[in-house]
């Protein structure tokens, strides 16, 4: 299903737009509590009637959210002859596919249709493709550790020389496909392997474009110091791959609400989200149909109460604050998912301007570019890389000679090779 909400609009674009559109009321830009957010779909469900409950002539997935368990709802599909596509009773969480998503409403005190988003920007990622020896044959230990700035402003030699890496610690990857046979990201899956697809197109990364958002994001987070290739921040830790986005980035709210829930049940103790979706508060129309206010208060309310389930399991949620260049603390007409809920740690873009040309310098606290800010929003910063140094001439680092700005971006795994980009994923 095609949605408007995969559309990043500019700001003065959504403001058209929405000042065209019917919207009865919208949802404030500050939930602090579950109960906040579902107050106000309560009233928005009052004021706009049962949109998004009447019956429908085609089979439709929604979204079924309980604060508390979710029970019941696996015996009505059966009767009604429904697709319970997915129930976590414990977490108050189904997604099924009806004709008819009124007759839940015993059940559920939301149902919401699921969306299809892009969940990420592609214009924000920028790979460059090193062209290196076969590994490990380079005849150099971790050979392209050097390219990899970002470990200086974190002080990861200082955390591992303190005994600092990861070892324990288990990190579920939410994203597109990965390279599962990637050498530094091979000996890092759990044992027994945890990973999963909720997709349907495989866990494995499928498309010719070989940069890999999913194994990229990987590699920051865990590498394995193996004596080529890449060291990711922590290299002991153990890594869940999950695939809530189809490789080229778009998703469901329910896949990647799924993919949350995994983590939790698979005990993984940070649940990196490298992705997000922006989408307008009040109601919305464009081509293919319109979404009402309560509908995207709903998928908040959903998503919020899965994260909340997920963090009292014992997962950290992390999450990419996004590449739109907004300030948060200005975007009241916006939601902002995942990064704008509760429960999460979200994350802005650094990044050094010209690196390459004086290695020595350590400025790397510049805000990116692109990056998303915001006091209301950001929990903390982290090198994300950018593309802001103006020349094109070449330098040499590593020994790799390329244009002295793409030293700038984060050198990480990709399909099949090394790669850099630049964006709030990689922060």
């Amino acid at each position: 299903m095609h949605s408007p909400f995969a559309r990043l609009l500019p700001i003065a674009a959504i403001a058209a737009v929405l000042a065209a559109c019917a919207a009865p009321m919208s949802p404030s830009a500050e939930w602090t509590t579950w109960e906040d957010g579902y107050a106000e779909y309560a009233a928005l469900a009052t004021a706009e009637g049962d949109i998004g409950l009447s019956a429908t002539t085609e089979p439709r997935r929604y979204i079924l959210s309980q604060n508390g368990a979710l029970r019941g709802v696996e015996a009505a599909a059966a009767r009604r002859g429904d697709i319970l596509v997915r129930h976590e009773p414990g977490a108050g969480f189904a997604v099924v596919e009806t004709r008819d998503p009124g007759a839940y409403a015993r059940f559920a005190n939301v149902i919401v249709p699921d969306v299809v988003t892009t969940w990420r920007a592609p214009t924000t990622q920028v790979a460059f493709e090193a062209e290196v020896g076969d590994p490990p044959s380079s005849g150099s230990a971790d050979a392209f550790f050097d390219l990899q700035w970002g470990h200086v402003p974190v002080r990861a030699t200082a955390a591992w020389a303190a005994g600092v890496r990861g070892a324990d610690v288990v990190v579920a990857v939410l994203d597109s496909g990965f390279d599962l046979d990637h050498p530094d990201l091979a000996p890092q899956w759990t044992e027994p392997f945890l990973g999963a697809d909720f997709t349907g197109e495989g866990l494995a990364y499928g498309l010719a474009d070989t940069f890999s958002h999913g194994t990229h994001v990987a590699g920051t987070v865990a590498a394995a110091q193996n004596d080529f290739g890449v060291i990711g921040v922590a290299p002991d830790a153990k890594l869940v791959p999950i695939k809530v986005l189809g490789d080229e980035g778009s998703g469901s709210f329910a896949d990647v609400m799924s993919g949350m829930l995994h983590a939790a049940a698979v005990g993984a103790d940070v649940a990196n989200m490298s992705l997000g979706a922006f989408f307008p508060q009040r109601a919305y129309c464009d081509d293919d149909g319109c979404y009402s206010a309560r509908e995207a208060a709903g998928l908040k309310v959903a998503m919020q109460r899965v994260a909340n389930f997920v963090t009292w399991s014992g997962t950290l949620i992390v999450t990419s604050a996004g590449n739109e260049a907004f300030d948060l603390d200005k975007t009241a007409d916006l939601l902002v998912l995942p990064a704008g809920l509760a429960q999460v740690v979200s994350v802005s873009a650094t990044a050094p301007v010209g690196w390459a040309t004086d290695p020595g310098n350590t400025d790397f606290d510049g805000l990116a570019s692109y990056s998303n800010y915001g006091r209301s929003a950001i929990t903390v910063s982290a090198p994300g890389g950018d593309l802001e140094y103006p020349g094109n001439e070449a330098c040499t680092v590593a020994g790799l000679a390329r244009p002295c700005f793409v030293f700038d971006l984060v050198f990480s795994t990709g399909n099949g090779g090394w790669y850099w980009s630049a964006g709030t994923s990689m922060a």
